[in-house]
Parts: structure tokens; sequence; C-alpha cells
């Protein structure tokens, strides 16, 4: 059996929850590895300020918050994303405007956000679909001409870049996940990247309940109070614990995938340059954290049977997201700009391969091996 995802794992994450338990006697939030974890993001991708959340969700929740979305406002972004990148937005009464995906990198259609734009539009929120970055620069030229925030949903993009910038550190916010199924984890745990100083400070006050406990702990002031509004978004120090010894192996980690990564390519470039499957595309300047290996096969149809002769192998695969506009809530949250040309027909045969730190390396030979005898 090979699992379509096993977590990363690292021995010495075991110490450290020991550690915040029994040495320094705090498992709640904003301890020294919650500090640990976000000195090292903001080190070494160069950010203004990070703050560790407890999931991706509550990191775009909070960036809708600093984004000052109100109802009636208007928020572009793909239809082909996770359902929180749109209920963070449609939480403040917003209106989610989907626009259509690239079939090549299946991340937003750069040439047609300007085309969604109405007076009421408030931000525009690339996903970095498998740690591929999105056109940020066509993006950036879009929303500065506009007066348009951007929020980089990089919920898959730890580590990767965009023309030498780390995904989630290019827009004015940046949203990370930490969630099992990604390249580093705590189990459930986000993150929010703040590239706007001026936004730092209400930031710290959202996740604390909207108090200004975070400036109390710093000795600025004597004791803290509620002063705006804010929810609880700091998670368990045993959490990042967990999550900051992968951080301190992040290189390895990365590496380890990459590997794994190519040679999926190399074992299946035969089969796509024969017409019978699709590789992922990585656009020039763009460098991926191997967070996925996706095949797209003819259509749903074909799929389906893959999916269940794989199962049969005890191969775990997995489809992907159901286009959010032809959800039951989509529909009535949002609206599609323009027509579905890719987004509906590319999910359909989009098929996610394993993926994780340390999959045995037999895994590429033997899932071209099944994949030749599915198509035979």
């Amino acid at each position: 059996m090979i699992p379509f995802n096993r977590p990363p794992v690292i021995e010495k994450s075991f110490e450290y929850m020991r550690q915040a338990a029994q040495e320094q006697g705090k498992i709640c939030g904003d301890g020294i590895f919650t500090q640990k974890c976000s000195a090292w993001m903001e080190e070494r991708f160069q950010a203004q300020k990070v703050l560790l959340t407890t999931s991706c969700t509550h990191a775009l929740e909070l960036a809708a918050l600093l984004c000052g979305i109100q109802p009636g406002d208007e928020v572009i972004m793909p239809s082909y994303t996770f359902v929180s990148t749109a209920n963070a937005f449609a939480l403040r009464g917003a209106k989610i405007v989907f626009a259509d995906i690239r079939p090549d990198t299946m991340n937003l259609d750069e040439t047609l956000v300007e085309a969604a734009i109405t007076p009421k539009t408030k931000a525009i929120v690339p996903v970095h679909y498998a740690g591929v970055g999105c056109e940020m620069d066509a993006i950036l030229d879009i929303a500065r001409r506009y007066n348009l925030l951007v929020v980089e949903d990089a919920a898959q993009g730890v580590m990767s870049t965009y023309h030498g910038k780390p995904l989630g550190t290019i827009g004015d916010l940046g949203c990370y996940s930490f969630h099992e199924t990604k390249n580093y984890s705590m189990g459930e745990g986000g993150a929010l990247v703040i590239n706007r100083p001026e936004l730092i400070e209400r930031a710290e006050i959202l996740r604390e309940k909207g108090t200004n406990r975070s400036r109390f702990l710093r000795g600025q002031i004597d004791k803290y109070t509620w002063v705006d509004v804010g929810s609880s978004y700091l998670p368990s120090e045993l959490n990042a614990a967990y999550l900051y010894a992968q951080l301190e192996a992040a290189d390895a980690i990365n590496e380890d995938r990459l590997r794994s990564w190519s040679a999926y390519w190399d074992a299946l470039a035969p089969l796509q340059g024969e017409g019978l499957l699709e590789l992922p595309y990585v656009p020039e300047g763009c460098r991926h954290n191997a967070h996925m290996f996706y095949i797209k096969v003819k259509d749903l149809e074909q799929r389906t049977k893959l999916i269940q002769f794989l199962k049969e192998q005890e191969i775990g695969t997995a489809f992907h997201y159901v286009p959010l506009h032809s959800s039951p809530a989509g529909a009535g949250q949002g609206r599609f700009c323009g027509s579905d040309r890719y987004t509906s027909q590319e999910s359909e045969r989009l098929l996610r391969l394993p993926m994780f730190y340390g999959i045995p390396k037999d895994t590429f030979s033997a899932v071209r091996k099944l994949l030749e005898d599915f198509f035979d």
C-alpha cells in the first residue's frame, strides 16, 4: 500500500514538544516555539512580519479583516481553489467574483482579471496552485492601477519562489498552510505574512481577540484591554514546537520532495510523449516546492476508471477541487465572470499521485508500470 499522503515526522519535534510542556511550562499560544517559527520565516523569506495562526483558513480571515472587506465589496479569485479562499471574504459580506484559470498551471488567468473589475472590487486573491507561482507581475500591475489589495493564497507555496521572491511575500498579504497534507505540518495550522508595515499592529490585535496583549507582552504598555474586533487565532505551543523541527530541516525536506517530483517526471515523460497523459507545467521564473505531482488524463470518465484501477493496486490517489462556482454555496455567494472555458474541464481531468517526504523510491517506477498497464 502506498498512501496518497503521509505527514512529515522529524524526531526532534517530540523533544521540542516535551520542552514546551515540561521545561517552558507553556502550551498555549505565542510562546518560545511560536516566536521561533515566526522568526524563522521572517528571516528565511525576508518578510516584514509573520504571525502563526491556527490554520490557513484563519490567516485568510485575518487578511479579509485587514483589507477592510465590507458587505457589497467584490473580491476576484479563481473558482478552482479550496473553499476557505472564498469563505474568508464571504464571511465579511463580499461577493466573490470567479475568473477562469490557465490550463497549463491551473492558476488564475491573469489576462482575465481586469475584465472582472467593477467599481465594487476591493481585492484580488491569486492562488498558487501546487506551489507554482501565479503571474504576479501582471496581477500586481493591475492591482496598483485600480488601487486594489492583493492577498496571496500561498497555502501550498511554502519554499516556492516567483522570480526569486518567496510566494506569500509579493502581494500586500500572504497566507500559508501547515495542515497535515502540506510540505511542512503542525497538524492544523497556518501563518499570515504581512508585507505592509502599517498593517502589523492591527493584525496583532485582531489575532489576539481584539486586544493589545502583544504590546503588553513586549512591555510597551502596563496592561492590555479590548481595542478592536478580533478572535483567537493563536495555535498551541505544542503545534508550533512540532512545526519548528521541520523548519530547521526545511531544506532537506524540500530537496527530498524535489527529487521525488523529478523522479515522477522522468518515469512518466514517455507516457506524455505518447499522448496518454499530461504532466505539470512550471513557467520560467517559477521555482516550485514539489507540493504535489499530478497528471491529467482525457476526461472525467477515464479519471474515474484510473482512480479505481490504482485503488485496486493499493495506490492512494486523489482528484482535487470541485470548482466553487458550481457548488450550491458558490452560486449564492458569487458569480463567474466570463466563460468557464477551462476551470471545470481541467478540474475533471486532474489526478494527484502519492507525494510525501520520504516516499519509497520504488514508487515512481511502480506507478509508471501500473499506468502503462491501465492504458494498455
